[in-house]
This record gives structure tokens, sequence and C-alpha cells, in this order.
């Protein structure tokens, strides 16, 4: 293979031609290599794309679901007339429906129900039965997706579970294939490979194979925030396909030589930007991938190197999640606004000439709070427990708010209060927010009536946002053309 820079194409002399499959299970894998030049037009390593996609069925499992098959024919596990039963986020489940098609069978998925509704009805086209189950489970409660596989794999007559998770026909088949494909395709070139791990079948057996030919050859696992891979501190996220919630058996941990954990965020953005720039329409474990390679493409720092990455499926799986600009403004993955996105943002706009935060210590009276709030011409403000050091004033405490609304209430009931303490009519805290938090995300908080959000950066109180500071922002947003 020869790839050249600046160039679209990638040549490669050994393709063979008028060539016809007896079906399509034979037409698997060979998928090709191409350069991503775009999305690393400011990297200096070359970074190459596995377009996994381009299998028959549209994954990176397709390779896997006739191997499964096949081992459990010639084992017995499977007769003719059988039903396969597979927990699956959608793309085993179709290679092993294609299979399943060509050989006779019958099949059942069983789905967790984050998965984008296309793969549900994908499935069904090829005739399977979809089961949906609850994402936010445990492993081991009797509604995960693997306890309801396992159930069925029981109860249904002359069924059968591949169970990618632990069958050893997963990495084997990425050993004998995957792996030579691409250390034949980038001519050995290549120095690190990157991919998302599930249930680490693909980079357990590539890492093998290219680990024998180049003992020097990094492999760098992408994992979604949440995953066991990467964190103690295990929690759902929105990326299907990656990432788990207890270590499978077909994933060797000695495969992969270093970790990069990826926000959902950065994720489908990447997946996003790699479709629009580069012309190749992927998922977001694609978007996955690609940002930890890019990451580490960026860290070598080197033209001579070569990072390889995987890309296991295609975007027409997720129109309705990732390339839906509603859905990734819902989940906040995508702003609603142009200029500034995060609330520290929007406080480095306001005048200098204002103090960061303007509060009112608990102990003031009424009478000079009055006054802070005419002289700056404010309705409400923070009070708080403070005191004075050589550096000046520092807050030790948020303790409540200070309103209008609230002072006015008081005064017309009692006009002698101006005299008492602040602590004596104050109203509860403003929510505190962080500094790099969505701008979007603080809207809803005001919905509630609260006035104003306080803002802090590493422990630190930074600012005040009130209602009228985003309805000043929200207006002069540039609006959309019809």
């Amino acid at each position: 293979m020869v790839i050249k820079n600046n160039s679209t194409r990638v040549e490669d002399t050994d393709t063979a031609a008028n060539q016809v499959f007896p079906n399509v299970i034979a037409a698997l894998g060979n998928t090709p290599v191409v350069q991503l030049n775009a999305i690393t037009h400011s990297i200096r390593t070359p970074v190459v794309a596995k377009l996994e996609m381009t299998n028959p069925g549209g994954s990176v499992k397709d390779r896997i679901g006739i191997r499964m098959v096949e081992e459990a024919e010639r084992k017995g596990w499977l007769r003719p007339g059988g039903t396969i039963v597979e927990p699956t986020s959608g793309n085993t489940g179709v290679g092993l429906a294609m299979a399943a098609a060509v050989r006779g069978y019958h099949c059942i998925f069983v789905m967790p129900d984050k998965v984008a509704p296309e793969k549900v009805a994908l499935l069904r086209a090829y005739g399977a039965e979809v089961v949906t189950t609850p994402t936010a489970v445990e492993r081991d409660s009797p509604e995960s997706y693997y306890s309801v596989a396992d159930r069925l794999t029981r109860e249904v007559p002359g069924a059968f579970q591949p169970n990618q998770y632990f069958n050893p026909m997963n990495p084997r088949t990425h050993y004998e294939t995957t792996g030579p494909e691409i250390w034949d395709q980038t001519g050995g070139q290549v120095t690190h490979f990157v991919a998302g791990v599930g249930t680490g079948g693909t980079v357990s057996g590539i890492s093998r194979y290219l680990k024998e030919q180049k003992s020097t050859v990094e492999v760098i696992g992408a994992d979604p925030e949440g995953s066991i891979y990467t964190t103690d501190q295990l929690h759902t996220y929105k990326v299907e396909g990656v990432g788990e919630d207890f270590w499978p058996g077909t994933f060797d941990r000695n495969s992969v030589d270093r970790w990069v954990q990826v926000s959902d965020r950065d994720a489908f953005l990447t997946a996003r930007a790699v479709t629009r720039q580069e012309g190749i329409l992927i998922g977001g474990s694609g978007g996955l991938a690609v940002w930890a390679a890019l990451e580490v493409a960026r860290a070598v720092d080197d033209p001579t190197a070569m990072v390889v990455v995987l890309l296991p499926d295609s975007g027409r799986g997720y129109l309705s999640k990732v390339y839906s600009d509603d859905w990734m403004r819902e989940n906040g993955f995508l702003s609603r606004f142009s200029g500034p996105t995060r609330l520290g943002q929007l406080i480095d706009r306001f005048s200098p000439e204002l103090p960061d935060v303007i509060a009112v210590a608990c102990d003031d009276t009424i009478e000079n709070a009055i006054e802070v709030l005419r002289f700056h011409e404010i309705s409400q403000v923070p009070v708080v427990r403070s005191r004075q050091t050589s550096e000046g004033i520092e807050i030790q405490s948020i303790v409540g708010s200070l309103q209008e609304r609230t002072l006015l209430d008081h005064l017309f009931r009692n006009p002698d209060i101006v005299s008492a303490q602040v602590s004596t009519i104050m109203d509860a805290p403003f929510n505190l927010v962080d500094a790099n938090e969505e701008i979007e995300r603080v809207f809803p908080l005001f919905g509630s009536g609260a006035p104003a959000v306080l803002v802090q950066q590493e422990g630190r109180l930074v600012g005040v946002v009130t209602r009228s500071d985003l309805l000043e922002f929200a207006a002069r947003q540039p609006r959309r053309r019809a």
C-alpha cells in the first residue's frame, strides 16, 4: 500500500477484480484503510482509519458472527432449525443475523434501551425478534440484558447463546483476519493502534497479531467515561457498543498498553466532524476512537510514525441520535447558542467596572444592604459569612440571599426593620454552579423563580449571573433562518 501525501487516493495493487462471492458471508473482511486529512490538519503524525463499516452488515462485528456460529455447529451446540439468542447493542446482532439467514436459524436479540431505534428496526428487518431491557441496572439484575438473554437461552427449545463476551472465537477472528489485514495494508508501517474497547475481542486479537510482527507497536484503548476499564466510579454513558461494567472473558488485559478516556460529548462531536470533514459517516464509538487517536498522534508528533484507528460501524444507525441536532441539544452535547457557551465565558464579558462578586455580610444591617443594591443598581445580592484578612475580605461561606421583593415586603410591614441584621430576613442561598457549566443548562434553574445563580471556579466564588444577564445574552443571539 502506498499513501500519497495531500492525496485522497490509497493505492492497493493486490485488489482482485471480477470476483463473485458464493454468499454474503464470503464477502466479509478486507475492509479498506484510508488516511484522515482534514481532521488532522495540524498534526504531523499520519492517522489512518480501518473502515469496518464497509463489511456487508455495516460493522466490525460482522466478522465474528459467522465464526461463532460455525464453531457452535462443529461442536453440536447449534443444530438445524435452532435459535440464536444474544445480548447485543446491535452490531453483533447484525453479524449473527446474517449468518443465521445463510445457515437457516432463528434469532432473538436482547438490547439495552439506550440503543438507537434504527438498530432495533435493522435487526427486525433481518427477521429477528428483539427484546429491550433497562440500561441503568446492575449486570446481575434479572432485568439486565445479560440476565434476560441467559433466561431466554434456558427457556427457548434448541436455543444457543454465542456469548460474544466469553466466546474465544471473538478475539481469535481478529487475530486471524483483522490484524493481518492492518499489517499488510500499512506495509508494516503501523506504530500505534487505537480502538474502542467493548467485549475486548477486537483489540485483544489485533494487538496479539501486531505485536507478534513488531513488538514495539503500541496499542491504545479508547474508553467512555464511566466504564470499568478506566474508572472505579462506574456510571451510565450515552455512547454505544464500547466500555463495560464488568471484565469480559474475551478481553486480554495485557493487550492494551495504555488507555485514553473519552467523554460522550467528545465522542459524538468528533463523529460529526469526521463525517463532515472526511466524508466518512461513523457512529459514536468511531468518534470516541478517533478522538483518542488524535490525542495519541499529537503526543507522538512524528511524521515517520503511523497511528491506525479502527472505525467499527457506520453512522446510519445513529441518525436519530448523534446526527440529530435536537437530540444532541437535549442531552447537552450541542449548544443552542453561538458565542460563549459556558458561564465563565459569560462572566468574562461583564463590565470591568463592577467587582467580580457583590455581596453583603449576614451581620450587616438591612439599611446598609439597601445602599449596596442602590449603589450598584442591582436587585439581589448573596449573603455571606466573611472575615477580614491582610489581603482584604475573605468569604468563608454563602449563607443566604437578599432580594428586592423580600425587602419591600418586610419594609411595607415594618419600616423600622432597616436597623435589623440582614440574617433576620434573608432568603435561601442562590444555586451554586461551576464556571465550566454550559450556559443553556443553567436556564432551567431560573424556572423555579430563582433570580440568580452563583458561579464558582476551583472552589472560589467568581461571579453572579442573574435572570436579566441571561435574557440579555439570549436576546443577542443571531436569529435562525427558517
